[in-house]
């Protein structure tokens, strides 16, 4: 059995893979899952624009939401799926056409799970927050996600890793005064106003505080620069992005001051500071019943996230929320992007396992 479902979840990885499901464009990866879990008797389907939600409705004391993004990032020349032994290559394979290959034998293959359970598929999640398709649903159908627990099907290598860290972007813009470059003493060079900032950042110590039992680790980078009128000119404007990763023992506003802590001193009349975008922290949870099955299932040790996953959306409204799925996170994005069967059979064991028996391990 388990030699015909490793072929399974293989096979289904690299046929996920093989349907193009770039952000903005999930729609065929969202048909194809539709037309997938409508022939299922045991599940309730609903469709919001490129978001699929399908749930069992058995009256179960608990529900848990296991939940996975649909987009990839763009194509790397490796939009289709290669199957080499036990490994599937391409777009997306950890990041995380595997989670949906799992999650989809999950939903149709286990009709009276112990707990209720919801699937949501979901779109753009790896583009700015503003166009998140599970932010989507939590504004037009929380209905559709509420749940005891979540588990958020990001490629973890088969382990738990728990809560995650928040991040910010801002804008700082340095002033400086036109000149000819023939006589630059008349002007002032706006871009080389950045080189303290830039030696300050590089020096910047990051915390590493621990958080529900676990070692988060923040981050302070410069991102993008921007300057220059011509060839032959002064610049008077330098404009700087900066990312900011902070732990879940913070908020938006105490992560903003302390980047507003190591800019300002850089910053005189007529500079800018503004805050660009945010997606806050999610606190650590493993003490729901549903959760720490999950933990004694996998034996393996929990593991703080250092960057940011849709955990945090969860962890806003109240359900306590995880990832597990499989594949390596440090392949996601790359051209050689890959998951190994081991990786599937056992994420879809603890999962298996989770539904069968809910909380009683």
């Amino acid at each position: 059995m388990s030699a015909i479902l490793r072929d399974r979840l293989v096979a289904r990885t690299a046929e996920f893979i093989d349907i193009p499901s770039v952000s903005f464009a999930e729609g065929p990866m969202v048909a194809h899952l539709e037309a997938l879990l409508r022939d299922c008797p045991h599940l309730t389907v609903d469709r919001l624009g490129d978001n699929l939600v399908a749930r069992t409705t058995l009256g179960r004391a608990r529900r848990l939401v296991l939940a996975g993004h649909t987009d990839t990032v763009p194509v790397n020349g490796n939009d289709r799926a290669r199957i080499e032994g036990d490994v599937v290559w391409g777009l997306g394979a950890a990041d995380m056409k595997a989670g949906l290959a799992v999650m989809a034998e999950l939903a149709t293959s286990c009709p009276e799970p112990a707990v209720d359970v919801t699937y949501v598929f979901y779109a753009r999640e790896e583009v700015a927050a503003e166009h998140s398709g599970l932010e989507e649903l939590f504004v037009a159908r929380p209905e559709l996600l509420a749940g005891d627990a979540a588990i958020l099907g990001e490629p973890t290598s088969g382990r738990i890793e728990a809560g995650c860290q928040g991040t910010l972007r801002a804008r700082v813009t340095l002033r400086g005064v036109r000149a000819h470059t023939a006589r630059p003493w008349m002007g002032r060079n706006a871009i080389h106003r950045l080189g303290a900032l830039l030696e300050a950042m590089a020096r910047f110590e990051p915390r590493r505080p621990v958080v529900g039992g676990l070692a988060f680790r923040e981050a302070l980078q410069a991102v993008q620069v921007q300057g220059g009128v011509a060839g032959n000119v002064v610049p008077d404007e330098a404009t700087l992005t900066v990312n900011h990763r902070f732990a879940p023992d913070r908020d938006v506003d105490a992560a903003l001051a302390e980047v507003r802590r190591v800019v300002g001193p850089f910053l005189e009349e007529g500079d800018g500071f503004e805050l660009t975008e945010a997606s806050p922290a999610g606190r650590p949870a493993l003490d729901h019943p549903l959760l720490a099955s999950l933990q004694r299932r996998t034996g393996a040790e929990v593991e703080a996230k250092l960057g940011w996953t849709d955990v945090a959306r969860f962890s806003a409204r109240g359900v306590p929320a995880v990832n597990f799925g499989p594949g390596d996170s440090t392949l996601a994005h790359t051209a050689d992007e890959r998951v190994d069967a081991a990786s599937l059979l056992a994420v879809h064991a603890a999962l298996a396992g989770l539904l069968t028996d809910g909380a009683a391990r």
